[in-house]
């Protein structure tokens, strides 16, 4: 039973190293292989070190590479959670796994409250609140979309979680794929919803809450995946489509002192045949995880270390992929005693 395991132990103690998340088109949700995704990343905002791919996503339709699950950026909230696990650490620096819910809604001026998703196909009977991270436009078809600027001086964009929005409408127009601003968002209603709702003129002030339960009100970084695999030391059962087959499987984990990226190859099988879920889930406390979650597996499964990868991806090559999670090094400096 071969198995080839990469391993990268993080030292929770150094100020300088910072965990945070890509976007698969560089400033934009899409897809990009994971190296191009590191090297988009501002020089000043630190010098990677290490990459692993992140969430699962959509790969066709309207909107591919929007992430399954959850993700924020720099502390800009880019996909909203689905209710499935996550990662995130908070505004004190304390990780966490756990299951947010999306309580992201409009508020009409009638008080009349409408909840929208985020950056994501616009399905039947609802609403999808588009920011600039969506890319060049909404690519809907037909329905209602409100154009939306900043209303007065208050708090605007980057969209954060845990913040309510005061935005004023400055155009409404009958039909879709609305092209996005750096000023602006764009509010889009399927046929449906619209004609339920009471027309809102330009000039109308709406308010846009990005609230969650549990509030993630200060998070900086946070990543979708699942299942959680590792809770206080033991595995946890994890049943998920595929989990018994042995596939490349990828987990982020931790314990007081460090952070892991773990990333096992598997699909070939003179190398490594890969891990079912449990088995993933069995190894990692040995490593000394007492927290981990599992994330995209299969081809997407990437450990980037210094320049390259170091792992073998079962395709051979870099896959396209939605999102990653990067570890930095910064200039910050530590704490005066």
């Amino acid at each position: 039973m071969p198995w080839s395991i990469h391993v990268l132990q993080i030292d929770r103690s150094r100020t300088d190293l910072e965990l945070v998340t890509t976007l698969g088109r560089n400033q934009f949700l899409g897809l990009g292989p994971l190296s191009e995704q590191v090297r988009a990343i501002p020089r000043e905002q630190g010098r990677p070190l290490a990459a692993m791919n992140g969430d699962f996503y959509r790969e066709y339709g309207p909107s591919p590479g929007d992430p399954r699950g959850l993700q924020i950026l720099q502390g800009e909230v880019v996909s909203a959670p689905d209710g499935k696990a996550c990662f995130w650490i908070d505004a004190q620096g304390a990780p966490h796994i756990g299951q947010p819910v999306s309580l992201f809604a409009v508020v009409w001026p009638t008080g009349e409250v409408t909840p929208c998703g985020l950056n994501e196909d616009r399905t039947r009977d609802s609403a999808v609140l588009y920011t600039p991270r969506a890319g060049a436009s909404t690519r809907t078809s037909g329905g209602t979309e409100l154009i939306l600027e900043r209303a007065g001086t208050n708090t605007w964009l980057p969209l954060r979680p845990g913040h309510a929005y005061a935005a004023r409408v400055r155009q409404v127009r009958e039909q879709g794929n609305t092209r996005l601003s750096s000023e602006t968002l764009v509010l889009s209603l399927s046929p449906s919803l619209a004609a339920r709702l009471p027309p809102a003129a330009p000039g109308a002030l709406l308010k846009l809450s990005t609230a969650t339960s549990p509030s993630l009100s200060g998070a900086q970084t946070a990543l979708g995946g699942g299942p959680p695999l590792v809770h206080e030391g033991k595995p946890q059962q994890a049943f998920e489509h595929k989990s018994n087959e042995r596939h490349p499987r990828a987990a982020i984990g931790w314990n007081s002192k460090f952070f892991f990226l773990v990333a096992v190859d598997g699909r070939q099988p003179d190398l490594s045949i890969g891990m079912t879920l449990p088995q993933l889930a069995g190894y990692l406390p040995k490593l000394g995880c007492e927290e981990a979650m599992n994330l995209d597996g299969g081809g997407s499964v990437e450990l980037w270390i210094g320049g390259q990868i170091v792992n073998s991806p079962c395709f051979g090559r870099e896959r396209y992929t939605a999102n990653a999670l990067v570890l930095l090094q910064t200039d910050k400096k530590p704490p005066l005693p």
